[in-house]
């Protein structure tokens, strides 16, 4: 069904046709029997699917990526495609616009996409009451992990980044069951820096402290980039084993352009590319990591999954998780449970 209405939207802006497919999916399942009608055409219910991880229980292993509901506004929706948790945001402490429009540009040549939204979004005051309202409906799916995906204010300078971490992280502390911390994006202005050993140690030594002062703890995440050399990925291992932090999500989007096939025009433009062109860079990442760390923190693998075979390779690599984006929006909903039917398979 998706293949034959993807070439008519991919004929539009593709910020434009994100915010169509929003709300055309939030219709579907307002009409009575939509939610269940979605879930019994798209979900795959098995509980040999389900993963432990960081101490919680996942209903599958296939996750839908930051980035795509920024807002918590699609959570019933994502998860009557069969996605196993969601990851809202990137959330920061105020609402901003993000960069101006156009914004996102697609690749059909090389499958990919580049984006340089510069975390849109409503504030984390807004996303937190969304979750809230979202886990105290009716239809709230209760086993359902959301994960909030946290970052700066494009004014707030790095000096002063750990402010805007803490105060995103206290007010989705309970409303979230995991969090994400991005200082990977390529489109806000300088945050790759904090990527660097002492910042970051400094921003995750701080939540994490926050986080063991609360009764109840989440688990931590560190977002990490594609384009990281061995020894920055050596510094990460360290870290995460340092702070005590839960994990690692490789990855983000690159800035790498080599090898792409798409016109020059496209190619060069601004932002993070996301997509088949990361997949192999992804799977190695994660692969470095699992073995450079002895296995001794879990990771969720992201960036480039297009296929079931793909979300093996990453699992395979040393995932405990995937997650989906740019796949998601090539190949349509049935590629989750086509992973999961795979997952079940091997």
């Amino acid at each position: 069904m998706y293949s034959l209405i993807k070439p008519l939207l991919f004929q539009f802006d593709p910020e434009k046709v994100h915010h169509f497919v929003v709300r055309s999916l939030k219709l579907f399942n307002r009409f009575p029997g939509g939610g269940a009608l979605s879930r019994a055409i798209w979900c795959t219910n098995n509980t040999k699917l389900e993963k432990e991880v960081f101490g919680l229980k996942f209903k599958n292993q296939v996750g839908l990526a930051a980035g795509f509901d920024k807002n918590a506004d699609m959570i019933a929706e994502m998860a009557n495609l069969g996605f196993g948790f969601i990851e809202v945001g990137t959330v920061t402490p105020l609402p901003q616009p993000g960069n101006p429009k156009p914004r996102m540009f697609r690749l059909p040549a090389d499958e990919a996409i580049i984006n340089r939204m510069g975390f849109n979004n409503d504030g984390v005051d807004v996303v937190a009451e969304r979750i809230k309202a979202y886990r105290e409906g009716n239809g709230a799916d209760k086993g359902l992990m959301i994960g909030g995906n946290i970052g700066k204010n494009k004014n707030t300078p790095n000096e002063d980044a750990v402010g805007d971490y803490v105060k995103c992280f206290d007010r989705l502390h309970h409303v979230v069951d995991y969090f994400v911390v991005n200082v990977s994006s390529p489109n806000t202005p300088n945050l790759r820096a904090l990527q660097e050993k002492e910042p970051l140690k400094h921003i995750l030594n701080t939540l994490q402290q926050r986080n063991l002062s609360n009764k109840i703890t989440r688990p931590i995440l560190l977002k990490i980039a594609p384009d990281l050399t061995d020894d920055q990925l050596n510094d990460i291992v360290e870290i995460v084993q340092e702070t005590g932090i839960a994990g690692v999500i490789a990855t983000n989007t690159t800035i790498n352009r080599e090898g792409l096939l798409s016109p020059a025009e496209l190619k060069n433009e601004m932002g993070g590319l996301s997509g088949k062109p990361v997949t192999n860079r992804s799977t190695a990442v994660i692969r470095y990591l699992a073995e450079k760390s002895a296995g001794s923190f879990p990771i969720i693998g992201v960036g480039g999954i297009h296929s079931p075979q793909d979300a093996l390779d990453k699992l395979a690599a040393g995932a405990s998780l995937v997650q989906l984006y740019t796949g998601f929006i090539y190949e349509g909903p049935s590629l989750i449970s086509r992973i999961n039917k795979k997952i079940l398979s091997v």
